[in-house]
């Protein structure tokens, strides 16, 4: 990284790391709780499963509904969060979660299952998004690759940890008359209310209010925040505001495209991190030994995913740093078909994830910088949402196939196919847009 030479730029990186160092390690706190609490019920099922009678197929519909819910309430749930500010609805989203995810510990059979599963969706709606519109107002265009990529290596990690975490947890089957998989969500959900709590206290709603920073570092990032929003709005003098805005970005090409393109990120996120221990367990496993070997995947996953947003933010370059990832992970996913071996499946399952995770940075850079700003809120939130239709569609897809071939390579070929045709539509993306239409952004600026 090139030295600094100027006040300007020492100020400006001050004033950046302040920021980033005060919301950055509370919000990926935050987001690995709430993917632990998603895809706990992965580990949970080695032993659920059995004890309340869940078929593959039924397990994979209740891990759908969980989407359908979060469709459902996003990008409402978003909207909501403009109004009533971000520290208040992000909190409120949390201790929510953790609450029904306490109670989920407690379903009873496979209706009461798939009801958990929809409720807990309905509550974690809105969250992802939510950040991500939230860090927009703090930080400017050319940090936010690596940004989005600080905060979203919460979901490697929160299976490079959580995976150990989860295998021992099975271990308390039968203290105070509870199963181990009930231990297992109970106990991985009651953070959740207390970090939402820590949110209200936590979380300043903009610079203009960061007691954290001097008033000259507020006023200095206030400037550069808003001279880049006008900036932005001058392009697109007509955008709708609200539920305008929602009309708006379902009618555009723009946000379906990116769409499609998220959805296999997305999709390949959540199954892999619902599905994955019981691939490995097929092979003959423990559970301890099952925990272990996931956590190597997302391991590797997590370190490069920052090495590939700040790669992403340094040279500005956003259509090739999203579309090769999405590249090695459909290639990846084709080879799982060639193998049945344990290690090789484990190398290829990294680089899946490795060029799953590496996406996200760069992805929702691209977005945010398409988006105009007074559809930003709704743009983001409608391009998850349109995402997670899929990724739904797929989780529930995924039971079925293995149920009926008893293959997983051959279940997860949707998974192959849409993130292929993602690299596709991100290079189509690439060819129909300028410079100046967000291929790349500048370096960061000087104060001044």
């Amino acid at each position: 990284m090139a030295a600094l030479t100027t006040p300007e730029e020492a100020f400006e990186s001050r004033t950046m790391r302040k920021v980033g160092l005060r919301l950055i390690p509370f919000l990926v706190l935050c987001y690995f709780i709430a993917y632990v609490d998603r895809v706990n019920v992965g580990f949970a099922a080695l032993t659920m499963n059995r004890d309340l009678g869940l078929s593959t197929a039924a397990f994979g519909l209740g891990g759908g509904l969980f989407f359908v819910a979060y469709v459902l309430f996003e990008v409402p749930s978003n909207l909501a969060m403009e109004r009533v500010g971000a520290r208040i609805w992000i909190a409120r989203i949390m201790i929510t979660w953790g609450l029904v995810g306490i109670g989920s510990a407690f379903v009873t059979g496979p209706v009461s299952f798939a009801v958990a599963r929809f409720l807990l969706g309905a509550a974690e709606a809105g969250f992802f998004p939510g950040v991500i519109l939230y860090l927009t107002y703090w930080f400017p265009k050319a940090y936010r690759a690596r940004i989005v990529a600080m905060f979203m290596v919460a979901i490697p990690l929160s299976s490079f940890f959580g995976s150990p975490l989860s295998a021992a947890l099975l271990t308390l089957d039968g203290t105070a008359g509870l199963r181990g998989w009930q231990w297992l969500l109970i106990l991985e959900a009651v953070p959740a209310v207390l970090l939402g709590l820590g949110a209200l206290a936590l979380l300043p709603s903009r610079p203009a209010s960061a007691t954290f920073l001097t008033q000259e570092e507020r006023d200095w990032l206030t400037t550069r925040l808003d001279t880049e929003r006008r900036s932005a709005e001058a392009a697109s003098p007509h955008a709708a505001h609200g539920f305008g805005a929602v009309r708006a970005v379902l009618a555009s090409r723009q946000v379906w495209l990116l769409a499609v393109i998220y959805a296999g990120s997305s999709a390949t996120s959540n199954t892999l991190s619902l599905w994955m221990p019981q691939i490995l367990k097929g092979f003959g496993l423990s559970n301890l030994e099952t925990g272990l070997l996931n956590m190597i995947p997302f391991g590797i996953a997590s370190a490069f995913m920052i090495f590939w947003g700040l790669r992403a933010d340094r040279s500005g370059e956003r259509i090739w740093s999203t579309a090769l990832p999405l590249a090695l992970t459909s290639l990846s996913f084709a080879l799982t078909l060639l193998t049945g071996s344990l290690w090789v499946t484990l190398v290829l399952l990294s680089l899946v994830l490795l060029g799953n995770y590496a996406i996200k940075g760069p992805f929702f850079a691209l977005a945010t910088e398409t988006l105009p700003p007074a559809q930003v809120a709704a743009g983001i939130a409608a391009i998850n949402t349109l995402a997670h239709l899929g990724t739904g569609a797929i989780t529930s897809l995924i039971g079925v196939l293995r149920e009926q071939t008893g293959s997983f390579p051959i279940a997860l070929l949707p998974l192959c196919a849409l993130t292929g045709l993602g690299c596709a539509l991100v290079f189509w993306i690439g060819r129909h847009r300028g410079p100046e239409r967000g291929l790349r952004v500048a370096a960061p600026a000087a104060r001044g």
